[in-house]
């Protein structure tokens, strides 16, 4: 089982792909740092020796921001949003969908279960 960025990833699947279990690498960010170490793509991860696994994972924790430190920048800068009284960080702290989507109908993951109204009845 190989450990990256405190992540055990699965190691029957290829390379690009267990990668992606790492909170902060997409595909894209996998193939990229396969191609900067020069461990083919086809390849699993339990056929990977441990001098390419080191590769790799001293690769992500010199050019990417994953895991705990990811989500820790980003709830700061939610945070700083909320502090400063923004439109979004008001939006965050009403639990109401940031980016713009219309909230009369939809939204019920952001906004929880549909409430009912009293009187609403014909």
């Amino acid at each position: 089982m190989a450990r990256i960025a405190g992540v055990n990833i699965p190691t029957g699947k290829r390379v690009p792909i267990a990668l992606t279990y790492i909170h902060g690498i997409g595909p894209q960010a996998a193939a990229d740092i396969c191609a900067a170490v020069g461990v083919d793509t086809t390849r699993r991860v339990n056929e990977l020796s441990d001098a390419e696994v080191l590769a790799v994972r001293e690769h992500i924790d010199a050019n990417y921001t994953v895991e705990g430190d990811l989500r820790r920048e980003v709830s700061m800068n939610v945070k700083r949003m909320m502090d400063l009284g923004s439109y979004r960080g008001l939006r965050h702290r009403r639990n109401l969908p940031v980016r713009g989507q219309r909230t009369h109908t939809n939204a019920r993951t952001r906004k929880g279960p549909a409430k009912a109204i009293a009187g609403k009845k014909k």
